[in-house]
């Protein structure tokens, strides 16, 4: 029987850089003769030689391993989460699993290994995440083993879903385009441009953090772009590139419009006819500079019971305060960080303006600007070193760099509460709630 409830704390954090994936052109990303799993071993190799040996935390130590990905096909099969760990080198008498939340899987690596420990099950758990968008891709051009069940697309079969609208759902950019048509003539209402220079203050924040982001990377082997005679350190993320409001404006559109007829709150907003006159175009508005690229990359956390840390003398990077998650409409997935935010707001006891920080995937700039304008957060609370559209979202590792990232801007910056929160593909969202005590 569970008695009472223990404290968890996050203790350490590192990730990998983030490559620039290219599933057409594989010999253009930097980890490109790499397997995910493989760069999720070396990040396991090194984390324990270095982090956690610093803290003398010991494999053995380990209670459990948890490691997330969001395409665990083929070279991403985990084997129970076995995989990762033997190329980590971590003993085989260690518990292993895999969990699969799209862009929450490290998210729920996460959660998983917090439950574990607030019930007493284990007191140390490593939890990772990993995703290599070159070699396993999302575009089933590149990838013939995502296979989605076409018959909920079909009037005529008995697994129709009218209500889910598969093609828009397992269409990302199309996602993104809805919520922001959705949002059209509301208190949500974003445009293009507000989108742009999200993203180009992404790309500008990251580049001049650099060195910031660098003390969270832990560099490995790979090879210069294009050329993968030359082995090379990669310890920066590669898609970050210095950038203007004018470059970013000039982009190739990327997603279709929809042309919708009313908005969220059913007001009518003109068809095809008002989207032309408001937006001066028949083309849609989610480019590649207001929206993350593919990549590759690595991430792993140590989550321990409070007690345990203590009495080992081991510092805290943050207190586990909250979690929380949701489940959306799937054609619009960028609105579940909201009301996953909410959850771990309300079992926090806090408000949105408790928080001092937020870390709020940019899988697309309209998924940061809907929160932003539901919670009336300014923007100097958010993605301060840099979000996704630059530093990347490998899908299933993101949603343990949001907490890590997080957790070390509390401490550089004195502060006490932060949230760190995604969208997840299929119509979902994940937020977690920490606690800098130092503050």
């Amino acid at each position: 029987m569970i008695k009472n409830l223990n404290e968890v704390w996050l203790v350490d954090y590192a990730r990998t850089a983030f490559s620039r994936s290219r599933p057409g052109s594989p010999e253009r990303d930097v980890f490109g003769e790499l397997r995910g799993d493989e760069i999720a071993g070396k990040l396991i190799r090194e984390f324990m030689n270095n982090n956690l040996a610093s803290k003398n935390i010991k494999a053995e130590d380990l209670d459990q391993v948890i490691t997330g990905t969001a395409l665990p096909v083929h070279e991403n099969w985990t084997y129970g989460g076995k995989l990762p760990t033997f190329l980590g080198n971590l003993p085989v008498n260690i518990s292993t699993y895999s969990v699969e939340k799209q862009c929450g899987s490290a998210g729920q690596a996460m959660a998983s290994g917090i439950m574990e420990i607030i019930t007493g099950y284990s007191n140390t758990v490593l939890c990772c995440g990993f995703e290599h968008m070159t070699r396993v891709s999302m575009n089933v051009q590149f990838n013939n083993h995502l296979m989605v069940n076409t018959k909920l697309a079909k009037k005529r079969s008995e697994w129709y879903r009218g209500d889910v609208d598969i093609v828009t759902t397992t269409n990302m950019l199309q996602t993104a385009q809805k919520l922001y048509e959705q949002n059209i003539d509301t208190s949500a209402e974003v445009s293009k441009e507000e989108m742009d220079k999200l993203g180009v203050r992404s790309h500008n924040l990251t580049i001049q953090n650099r060195n910031w982001l660098k003390k969270e990377i832990v560099p490995i082997e790979g090879y210069e772009e294009g050329n993968p005679e030359i082995s090379k350190i990669i310890d920066y993320d590669v898609a970050a590139r210095p950038s203007t409001l004018e470059n970013v404006a000039s982009l190739k559109r990327l997603s279709r419009p929809f042309y919708l007829k009313k908005n969220i709150e059913g007001k009518d907003i003109g068809g095809k006819q008002g989207y032309i006159e408001r937006e001066g175009t028949n083309e849609g508005v989610i480019t590649a500079g207001n929206s993350s690229p593919l990549n590759a990359g690595a991430t792993a956390c140590v989550l321990m019971n409070a007690e345990e840390a203590k009495k080992r003398g081991i510092e805290p990077m943050a207190r586990i305060i909250s979690m929380g998650w949701a489940g959306v409409d799937p054609t619009v997935m960028g609105r579940g960080p909201v009301p996953a935010s909410e959850m771990a707001l309300k079992h926090a006891n806090l408000k949105a303006d408790d928080m001092e920080y937020w870390e709020i995937n940019e899988a697309f700039c309209i998924v940061a600007l809907n929160c932003m304008k539901h919670f009336n957060i300014p923007e100097e609370k958010v993605n301060v070193m840099g979000g996704a559209t630059a530093i990347g979202h490998p899908l299933g590792a993101s949603m343990i760099r949001l907490p890590g990232t997080l957790a070390r801007i509390l401490k550089d910056k004195k502060a006490r509460f932060g949230c760190a929160n995604a969208c997840v593909g299929g119509g979902q969202g994940i937020a977690f709630i920490l606690e800098n005590l130092d503050a």
